[in-house]
């Protein structure tokens, strides 16, 4: 893969990219109304096509929080047409890599000196590159490690980053606006959270600790006398991410074991840490064909609090959702309907909450669960793909849903997605007072 020699850190610079990008779409819009006029019956495809080309080209060479929110929106898939979600997608661990003298530079601005020098060796090409940074191999002291280094300039520019990606957002995804600013306020705090990897470590060394315990799990050890605010060295885990794990043809039975320990990471962390792995996406993880599952990024952790946990997982109890007088009070705790909500309001989004929350509770309803299920995605995909076209909430006054209800949302959805590309079949567990 080409290696990239700079990236614009300036806000003018970066802004300027987006500008020139924003020219690319508008011209791509043209090409397809020119179509249009030639063919009435000229499809979208193409138009999705150029528009998730060129934005992807032009987010990863920014990198950061632009390409982070890219790679976020292509797990969301009721969000994007298939088009943007595969392009998207390769922002998890494909996206062009730094070349190797800026790379120098980093270590030489926190450890002084070059990272040729600190290991006994250390290879000058990336082995992966995601939105924040990218990994290379190393070896020290008989140990191989895998050595994180943060682009530079990301921690400064989330801020703008955000600014500059949301009318494209808007424009091409068809968002509520309010729902959109809470979510990238959400997001935000999270950007800025994922470039200071010191606070990565000690989460990182945190959860791994207090999840040793769950089988077929592995963790990587991590060394903060080789790590800085902007690199992070651990051991090297062996492994494969899901796609090129599955091309391995592994049996159900691994399949199934790997699905399990990952169902029930999850749940311990949820349930018990009441703080969470919120990036599930399949770059994080590494899968083997000894039926284990290894733990490779904390850099997105999510703290829940404990009224918002309360109110969210009661609302799994399929006896709740049967319940008005009891239902109602936690719909507006979690910010679901509003006093000034008319009625006729009231009633349209409590019966499109209790569906929602029929269909994703699922999992929750049962002792085992198939992941396999396509038609159940399917359902999924439908209901999503019905509420975004539903001009009652593109334009209600108020976001709908509790901020911390975002990352936890979007936790469960790419667990369940990660379950269902393996196709695992999985024991539910949860807590006894949702049983």
């Amino acid at each position: 893969m080409k290696e990239q020699g700079r990236i614009p850190v300036g806000k003018v610079s970066r802004a300027a990219r987006f500008v020139k990008t924003g020219a690319k779409v508008g011209g791509n819009y043209i090409k397809h109304y020119g179509r249009k006029l030639k063919d009435r019956n000229s499809s979208r495809d193409q138009l999705d096509q150029d528009n998730a080309e060129d934005i992807y080209d032009s987010l990863s060479e920014l990198k950061g929080s632009a390409l982070k929110v890219a790679q976020m929106l292509a797990m969301d898939k009721n969000l994007l047409p298939t088009a943007y979600q595969d392009r998207f997608a390769m922002g998890q661990y494909s996206a062009p890599p730094l070349s190797y003298p800026l790379v120098v530079k980093t270590f030489q601005k926190y450890f002084g000196d070059n990272p040729s020098n600190i290991f006994d060796s250390f290879s000058k090409n990336a082995a992966n590159a995601a939105s924040i940074g990218q990994v290379h191999k190393a070896e020290k002291d008989g140990k191989t490690l895998a050595v994180k280094v943060q682009y530079p300039g990301v921690a400064e520019s989330v801020k703008s980053d955000l600014k500059l990606v949301k009318p494209f957002a808007l424009r091409l995804f068809g968002l509520n606006e309010k729902e959109l600013d809470q979510y990238m306020d959400e997001v935000e705090g999270k950007l800025l959270e994922e470039t200071d990897y010191e606070l990565e470590v000690h989460r990182s060394k945190k959860i791994s600790l207090a999840c040793k315990h769950i089988e077929n799990l592995v963790f990587p050890e991590y060394y903060e006398e080789l790590s800085a605010p902007r690199v992070i060295t651990m051991d090297w885990l062996e492994g494969a991410h899901v796609k090129e794990f599955l091309a391995t043809n592994p049996s159900q039975e691994v399949k199934n074991q790997i699905g399990q320990a990952m169902w029930d990471f999850y749940h311990h962390q949820i349930h018990n840490l009441k703080e969470v792995h919120a990036d599930p996406h399949p770059g994080n993880f590494m899968m083997r064909s000894d039926g284990t599952l290894g733990i490779i990024d904390f850099g997105c952790v999510k703290e829940i609090p404990e009224d918002f946990y309360n109110a969210y997982f009661r609302l799994m109890s399929k006896d709740l959702i049967a319940n008005d007088e009891e239902l109602l009070p936690i719909l507006y705790r979690l910010n679901f309907i509003y006093e000034d909500d008319t009625e006729a309001e009231k009633r349209l989004y409590i019966s499109i909450f209790k569906e929602m929350t029929m269909l994703l509770g699922k999992p929750f309803h049962v002792e085992e669960f198939d992941f396999a299920d396509d038609t159940y995605f399917q359902q999924i995909y439908d209901l999503s793909e019905r509420l975004g076209n539903m001009k009652e909430l593109r334009n209600s006054k108020h976001p709908r849903g509790s901020r911390h209800g975002l990352y936890i949302n979007r936790t469960y959805f790419g667990l369940y997605q990660l379950l269902n590309m393996l196709n695992a079949k999985v024991v539910t567990t949860k807590p006894d007072w949702l049983k």
